[in-house]
């Protein structure tokens, strides 16, 4: 399974349109959709970002949940609702929406930043204080990744 990974800064045009970076186009070829799916992230002002099928996903995980229930109804509006499918042009850009450059505080520069099975885009200051908090509550939980794979040789 291909990851995104990495961190890059690409310029935003005044018709709202950014390249998304060549690493994430080449990990999201070959989906149904020629494009990716964006929206708001719920707990800070960035966008979510993934290709069709990781929505596939999370649509699986949400009918999970009993259907018109409370959570259900929830989670549902909040990954759906807002979503935005946005096609590369031929150049590998998309065109992000206004109400998604308002939730990210986006200015003239978007940081697309690898999270394993998705992305996400933010402004470049705010990522940079969120990952400097993030490291600090990893050091101060002592969180860590158990190995995996070859037992530990």
């Amino acid at each position: 399974m291909a990851l995104f990974i990495d961190t890059f800064v690409n310029r935003i045009d005044r018709k709202g349109r950014v390249s998304v970076p060549a690493t994430f186009r080449a990990v999201l070829s070959g989906q149904s959709f020629h494009g990716i799916v964006a929206f708001p992230a719920f707990r800070y002002p960035a966008l979510q970002c993934a290709g069709m099928d990781f929505m596939e996903k999370l649509n699986a995980g949400v009918n999970t949940i009993d259907l018109f229930s409370s959570a259900h109804d929830d989670l549902s509006v909040m990954l759906f609702a807002d979503a935005k499918q946005l096609p590369f042009d031929g150049e590998g850009r998309v065109v992000l929406p206004g109400k998604l450059i308002e939730h990210a505080r986006l200015g003239d520069l978007a940081a697309f930043v690898g999270r394993g099975q998705a992305f996400e885009i933010w402004r470049p200051e705010d990522l940079e204080t969120a990952k400097a908090a993030a490291r600090q509550r990893a050091l101060d939980k002592g969180l860590t990744v158990p190995a995996i794979g070859d037992g530990g040789k």
